[in-house]
């Protein structure tokens, strides 16, 4: 990227561009003049003390600023957020500036000790750290209230003086990614090394859950191939295959956890600390004395948000709900009038005719849940969470209660209330089926179409325009800060979430659920990278050590499907004909069974652990030297406090 900074000041050509700060139109110069002295300033001043350039264009400078770090202030940053680094030892220690001499490939003359991700992190990092000082208001905006402690760009979002910040792609490397990762079809390993070099840890993990997710799928579409073409009624032959999926479900997961532990040891994100979190952007209240701190920021009542969670947001799910399950009951009567219909004709549009109500069910729950997705966020925000991680929390649970029930609830009906497993099997493949290929439709191929549309659009208007400037990096601004930007992988996780609850509810009923599973999520990687490369703002870097709130999510899915697998085997007609006499010997059987299937599951997840052996170990030794250090440190201070008490 280098080459085209050519409109830099010539002293200053070791300037980098990591980060882009887009400001409104029309930002008065006082405003922009005391922003940027705030960025610029030494951190001892109460500045980010970063470089920062205005992006400048034949038409002049168009509010947009390019923001970087010289290389010493990236490092003792990397100190501050406390990244984790590989050490000459092969051992993994967080960074400090004092010992980098330690770390491996670190030289003062190597520029990629830190990766372009971490870079944009530290500077993400730094920016969001810049509080008010002695400011009553933002200058040239008195309506823009500040007190000491704020955050100044949290201010300047919501105020919308601050239009966006984000992350600059680094073209060359991009294009490298994009051709090991998707640019070629082939058999093998996504680079989720490189990924997560150049997207961050949290973009990689989801990428590499997804391909364990889809290796871990394919034992259960390769056994239930031939159940379905060898015993598609026989259900006392889907036992096996029911209890082989109730096992699978839970040794999928756990070792999951392990893979997870050896990914993030590897990067240096099992081991980082969490640091203390602050207010989220959006919470807002009276000015207080935060306790813990002893900062000024706002305080709100807890009572006022359990008021509010309890009489305004809980009423509103329930209400949800009761409209999905209403919703539902008219599915049902639009089969029932496809089944009479097919009774009359018997004819191949009739056959077709079987398949409509579900087909047209299944793009009802997709629009439902997008726009459910929208209440719960408004709402949630509504609420006034203090932290971000509280408003992740009860975000996801609004969306999974609804999501869990607007997509499996006329399956139960169907299983438990009607008893129609050809019907059941019907409307498990059309909404498994039906919603994939909306998914990939409306997360991919949509935006993807219509970014390229407007990258035409965008180098036809600047090839066109006459100048002796080279544009290169004010086209790649230009034609980013217009990109979408990516909301993070709550949605993906919830399509594997609610794939991963097709394919193991009611395994016994549609064995081939596991094949179109497979099928999707091999496109999915495909499209999923080539929409984070080419169709979304780069997102900046996240440090994750796990998959977070999913992975109870999952764990909780695969308890339910066990109940449900059960139900179903004790339901079908070859087991209930074991039980002549006594339907209760049927129930306590039933109930026996999935006791002992519940009992081996959570034996198993205890069994297997979450961590091997040798991360444990590396994870011991590290907290001995720890604790070693600090009581070196502690003997140290009570020989320098000894010698001054007795000269």
């Amino acid at each position: 990227m280098v080459e085209s900074w050519s409109f830099l000041d010539p002293l200053e050509l070791n300037f980098r561009p990591l980060v882009v700060i887009e400001l409104a139109k029309g930002t008065k110069e006082e405003t922009i003049e005391w922003f940027t002295k705030r960025i610029v300033d030494k951190k001892a001043n109460g500045g980010a003390q970063l470089l920062i350039k205005p992006l400048v264009t034949e038409n002049g400078v168009e509010n947009i600023y390019l923001v970087g770090a010289s290389h010493l202030r990236l490092l003792l940053g990397a100190e501050t957020v406390g990244l984790v680094k590989e050490c000459n030892d092969n051992s993994m220690r967080t960074f400090t500036y004092s010992s980098r001499k330690t770390f491996k490939h670190f030289a003062d003359d190597n520029h990629n000790f830190l990766t372009m991700a971490e870079c944009q992190y530290i500077i993400k990092h730094e920016l969001e750290n810049l509080r008010a000082k002695d400011e009553k208001m933002i200058p040239g905006y008195p309506q823009a209230k500040l007190y000491p402690g704020k955050s100044i760009v949290r201010r300047l979002l919501t105020s919308g003086i601050l239009i966006q910040i984000f992350p600059l792609h680094d073209r060359e490397e991009l294009k490298k990614l994009s051709h090991s990762w998707y640019g070629r079809v082939k058999v093998g390993y996504q680079p989720l090394d490189d990924i997560r070099c150049y997207f961050g840890e949290t973009i990689a993990l989801y990428f590499g859950f997804l391909e364990y997710f889809t290796f871990a799928l394919i034992p259960m579409a390769v056994i239930g191939i031939p159940y379905y073409m060898f015993a598609w009624e026989d259900y006392d032959k889907y036992v096996m295959f029911a209890t082989f999926n109730l096992l699978w479900s839970t040794v999928i997961l756990e070792v999951w956890k392990r893979i997870c532990a050896i990914l993030t040891y590897r990067w240096g994100t099992l081991l980082m600390k969490r640091q203390f979190e602050e207010p989220r952007p959006g919470f807002h209240g009276v000015l207080g004395i935060n306790p813990v701190t002893g900062r000024e920021e706002p305080v709100y009542s807890s009572i006022k948000r359990q008021l509010r969670i309890y009489l305004v947001s809980l009423p509103f799910v329930c209400l949800c709900l009761y409209f999905s399950l209403y919703v539902m009951m008219i599915y049902f009567d639009l089969e029932q009038w496809a089944l009479d219909y097919h009774k009359e004709n018997e004819s191949n549009f009739s056959s077709l005719m079987l398949y409509v109500p579900s087909i047209i069910y299944a793009v009802v729950i997709e629009i439902m849940n997008r726009i459910y997705r929208y209440a719960a966020e408004f709402l949630t925000s509504w609420e006034n969470h203090r932290l971000e991680s509280s408003y992740q929390n009860h975000l996801i649970l609004k969306v999974l209660v609804f999501n869990f029930l607007n997509c499996f609830a006329s399956l139960f009906y169907i299983a438990f209330v009607l008893f129609d497993m050809k019907l059941l099997r019907q409307s498990l493949a059309t909404l498994l089926i039906t919603s994939q290929i909306l998914n990939q439709f409306a997360e991919s191929l949509l935006p993807y179409w219509l970014q390229k549309r407007y990258n035409r659009r965008m180098r036809k208007r600047m090839c066109s325009k006459k100048t002796d400037m080279d544009l290169s990096l004010a086209e790649q601004v230009n034609m980013e800060k217009e990109m979408g930007t990516y909301l993070g992988t709550f949605d993906d996780y919830l399509e594997l979430f609610l794939q991963f609850g097709y394919v193991s509810l009611f395994s016994c009923v549609y064995p081939l659920a596991a094949v179109f599973a497979v099928l999707n999520n091999i496109t999915e990687i495909y499209s999923d990278a080539l929409k984070m490369c080419r169709v979304y703002k780069r997102p900046f870097a996240e440090p994750t050590a796990n998959i977070g709130v999913w992975q109870l999510a999952f764990e909780t899915m695969s308890v339910i499907s066990v109940v449900t697998n059960c139900i179903l085997i004790g339901m079908s007609p070859e087991v209930d004909a074991l039980f002549p006499d006594s339907k209760m010997d049927l129930v306590l059987t039933v109930a026996l069974v999935e006791h002992l299937l519940l009992a081996i599951k959570f034996i198993m997840a205890f069994v297997i652990p979450d961590k091997p052996r040798d991360i444990q170990m590396k994870l011991a030794k590290l907290e001995f030297e720890s604790l070693e250090a600090l009581k070196q440190q502690v003997r140290a201070f009570q020989m320098q406090l000894h010698f001054s008490l007795n000269p």
